[in-house]
């Protein structure tokens, strides 16, 4: 199966939030509030609809609507940092997160370079949280929650290859329209959420200083200086993860042994 992906076109969202509401009736998340605008990611809110007062080249002012979610990156720098592999990149295209796997360091919420990964700061067993861009609907074959919910069609999945020449179609028809460039063509190495707007995309909260090449990379160029931290730290890591896993085991032991002899 091809990679897939979501494509947003802000020239064609209204801000209805049908995509927030769906996207938290899948993941069985709590409504934050009634008004998407108002709400903000968090360990339970994995996309927001923001709205911005742009200038268009013609210095025509109007507001502009965008949302925000996990880009799934191609080359993940969250992946790349996380010493347990809790991180993984598929071969469908989300990252997913695998909670027991995690032991808390949140070096993937420091290393992301669209600031998406949020932390459960409040549970006693807390987990990282993030859009994993509905992993069991893809898998079978259907649209993510979000895209099927929309009814401008402003976010629209399918094959990343194909969703890109879509988006060139749009430019090409509707010059006028279109700030000249799809947001995460290239940015961090490409992502798997890509964006349209009819502004430059610094207008709209983007990061216009992200490198073309893949994250990772630097990543590799950084650690490649201190093997001697790596491995320390790795040894270190490791031993806090099977740690922290048998700890559970025990509690989870503990936990059915009372039930038991109740």
């Amino acid at each position: 199966m091809n990679a897939k992906a979501l494509l947003f076109d802000a020239t064609l969202c209204q801000g209805c939030g049908a995509c927030y509401n769906a996207c938290k009736e899948q993941n069985k998340n709590s409504k934050a509030c009634d008004d998407p605008l108002k709400d903000h990611l968090s360990a339970d809110t994995y996309t927001v609809i923001e709205q911005h007062h742009v200038v268009d080249a013609n210095k025509n002012q109007s507001d502009i609507f965008t949302r925000r979610l996990c880009m799934h990156c191609i080359e993940p720098t969250c992946v790349s940092v996380c010493p347990v592999g809790a991180m993984e990149k598929t071969k469908l295209g989300p990252v997913l997160y695998d909670a027991d796997k995690c032991i808390g360091c949140r070096y993937c919420m420091q290393a992301c370079p669209y600031q998406v990964p949020r932390y459960e700061w409040k549970s006693v067993n807390p987990k990282v949280k993030k859009c994993i861009m509905c992993h069991d609907r893809v898998k079978n074959g259907q649209p993510t929650a979000c895209a099927e919910a929309c009814p401008a069609e402003a976010t629209i999945f399918g094959d990343r290859d194909e969703l890109i020449q879509i988006a060139k179609k749009r430019m090409a028809e509707k010059p006028e329209a279109y700030y000249p460039e799809i947001y995460g063509l290239k940015e961090a190495g490409g992502t798997s959420v890509l964006f349209l707007s009819p502004v430059s995309f610094d207008q709209l909260g983007f990061s216009p200083n992200l490198p073309k090449g893949p994250m990772p990379l630097l990543t590799n160029k950084v650690m490649e200086k201190i093997p001697t931290v790596v491995s320390v730290g790795g040894v270190f890591l490791g031993s806090m993860y099977w740690l922290t896993k048998r700890k559970n085991e025990i509690a989870k032991e503990q936990m059915k042994g009372n039930n038991n002899e109740k």
